[in-house]
């Protein structure tokens, strides 16, 4: 039995521009107690399909054609055609959380922060169910309990900013799941969260599925979640279907050069070091232009540019008060020893929380630290950043920048994308006006971006447009070291494929060096040299990214290997043997990698240029059950 049927179906966006046709006769069914993906890029309209089956959709569309029908698995009530609803009508408000239900991309936007936990998920309980508060919230609490909250009892009195994203997500699913709605649309639900969080997500999502007997409508534009959990896909393209079939057919024998286009921009760890993703839409880039007037670096390849010595960092999380309330700190950086290569590419890879962009925002000396120190090698050997002054801290400044994560939320929506690339050169006092705008113009055609959209604002780009904004913001003073973090986290596979290979290109031809932080360790696997990985503000495996990557020593970089999903049905999640919780516990590791409060992290070189941190090595002298 098919639970949502949906034939012929045209939305179209009534615009100042005119008509907008979203998406144009799309036709697919999602069968009972079975997983249909809906894979594209952004902008493909596969959320306006979610929002056309929720009754969500904006005042702006109008369904111009087709039919969404929507059956119920028990029989209980007759099949219903959602098109042809009111959208504030009582029907569709009863259909919407009890018969279907949707979790969406961002938990933190999607859930009221003046709201606790248990009153938010109990209100869909009260409205379908029709039980009372003390029955709502003991369904809650039972809800809370199957999605795996750590403590469902203290959950229920908690607001969304106490809550890390992976719980934050999980109570979405539980707020999804208390009407036991027979199909769920998960739109996008793991874009924003690591690896093993998401393998925990799309496990939970699972088990849950097998349990209620639910249909889930899947959508997202990631083929190594697709790999793990679609039996059906359907692959949308500017609002049409090009090409629909079972996961097996699809993965196997792709025959719409789209899909082969999408899976060729996939990055995956069996790809060879010299081999270059294929994006859907390659980016031509000039870079003579920048290299003309470039500033000659006197650090030699290989040699240090950036150490880290035993630098820590805590953070006050809650001030003591006049009635004696002690004050709560959380040490970020716990004694971290690194250094980065003049013209490598590092990789800094772990969970959201490890300390990564504590690392970086170190290295850039946004933050003080509580102890240890961080060199930076301007030519004339390592010299502590935190003495610069005066004109030494401006030219530390030219030589080191930053590639934000969000490339919308860092940049000013105010200003133009040529007052965003002058503005550094002002700050520096660089060139006169005219140079400023030319610089503008070659650092726009550098990252493959039309010079003519000089005047326009970050609105009126895409998100991939904006990131390559970003990188020439970025490059716009001719800086030596780039730190990139999580630079294509929020981004599509295909223009992933685009920043990945316009980084590597620049880092080429502009003899860069760059610390790549991310939790994605198959583009990490990609772009870097060397990988450092940390968990719990500490360093606990370094090594040569091959090295790290096909032979990895320590049990937490074991466990975020085994939880990355890849874009191939020979190689699934092995969800019975997730234990991510234990994996990021470091005093759950077993000997010698065991730390507790108060051991000093050391790293120990166990082969050639790859170090573990293994404490209990000074006792034991080898490490059991690996290659020493």
């Amino acid at each position: 039995m098919n639970v949502l049927s949906i034939e012929g179906l045209t939305v179209d966006f009534n615009t100042a521009e005119g008509k907008i046709r979203a998406v144009d006769d799309v036709s697919f069914v999602v069968p009972e107690n079975r997983t249909v993906a809906l894979v594209g890029e952004s902008g493909s309209g596969k959320t306006v399909i979610s929002q056309t089956i929720m009754g969500l959709l904006p005042e702006a569309a109008s369904i111009t054609s087709g039919k969404v029908v929507l059956a119920d698995a028990s029989g209980a009530e007759p099949p219903v055609d959602i098109a042809t609803l009111s959208r504030k009508g009582a029907t569709m408000r009863h259909l919407r959380g009890n018969r279907v239900a949707i979790i969406f991309q961002e938990p933190m936007t999607s859930l009221s922060p003046l709201h606790t936990i248990g009153d938010q998920i109990s209100e869909a309980a009260i409205l379908h169910r029709n039980v009372s508060r003390p029955e709502a919230r003991e369904l809650t609490k039972e809800m809370l309990r199957l999605v795996h909250f750590p403590d469902p009892k203290r959950a229920l009195d908690t607001y969304p900013f106490e809550l890390s994203g992976g719980l934050r997500q999980r109570a979405m699913i539980a707020m999804a799941m208390i009407c036991r709605p027979s199909l769920l649309i998960a739109d996008e639900p793991t874009t924003a969260l690591d690896v093993t969080i998401q393998a925990e997500i799309l496990k939970l999502i699972r088990e849950v599925q097998g349990e209620l007997r639910m249909s889930v409508l899947m959508i997202t534009h990631d083929f190594g979640v697709v790999a793990n959990m679609a039996d059906e896909i359907a692959v949308i393209y500017h609002g049409r279907i090009m090409e629909k079939g079972t996961a097996e057919q699809l993965f196997s024998n792709p025959q719409h050069e789209y899909l082969k286009a999408l899976l060729n921009a996939v990055p995956s760890f069996q790809m060879d070091k010299d081999e270059r993703l294929v994006p859907i839409r390659p980016i031509v880039i000039k870079s003579g232009d920048l290299t003309k007037n470039r500033p000659h670096c006197k650090v030699e390849p290989g040699t240090p540019l950036v150490e880290m010595r035993d630098v820590t960092k805590k953070f006050t999380l809650r001030k003591g008060s006049f009635l004696g309330g002690k004050v709560k700190t959380m040490t970020a950086l716990d004694g971290i020893n690194l250094t980065i290569r003049r013209g490598e590419c590092l990789g800094l890879v772990g969970e959201s929380g490890s300390g990564k962009t504590t690392a970086a925002k170190a290295i850039l000396r946004a933050l003080d630290l509580q102890g240890g120190k961080v060199l930076y090698n301007r030519g004339n050997g390592l010299e502590d950043i935190a003495s610069l002054k005066g004109a030494d801290l401006m030219d530390y400044r030219r030589r080191v920048q930053l590639i934000f994560q969000d490339p919308f939320s860092s940049l000013n929506p105010r200003m133009t994308i040529n007052d965003t690339l002058t503005e550094p050169l002002e700050v520096h006092g660089i060139g006169t006006s005219q140079e400023r705008a030319e610089r503008a113009r070659n650092l726009m055609t550098l990252v493959g971006l039309d010079p003519r959209f000089l005047r326009r604002y970050p609105h009126s780009f895409s998100g991939g447009q904006r990131q390559r904004i970003g990188i020439a913001r970025a490059l716009a003073l001719n800086p030596e070291f780039i730190l990139c973090d999580e630079p294509t986290s929020a981004l599509d596979v295909s223009v992933q494929a685009q920043i990945l290979n316009l980084l590597q290109d620049l880092k080429r031809d502009l003899n860069l060096t760059y610390l790549f932080v991310s939790h994605n360790l198959a583009v990490v696997d990609y772009i870097a040299d060397r990988i450092a990985v940390m968990c719990r503000g500490r360093l606990v495996e370094v090594g040569e990214t091959r090295e790290v990557v096909g032979n990895p020593l320590h049990p937490y970089t074991k466990a975020l290997l085994s939880a990355v999903p890849e874009p191939d049905l020979s190689a699934p999640l092995d969800f019975t043997a997730l234990d991510a919780n234990r994996a990021s516990e470091p005093e759950l590791w077993p000997e010698p990698f065991r730390l507790s409060d108060g051991m000093e992290p050391s790293l120990v070189e166990m082969e050639p240029e790859h170090f573990v941190c293994a404490p209990g090595l000074k006792k034991t002298g080898a490490l059991e059950g690996t290659a020493a």
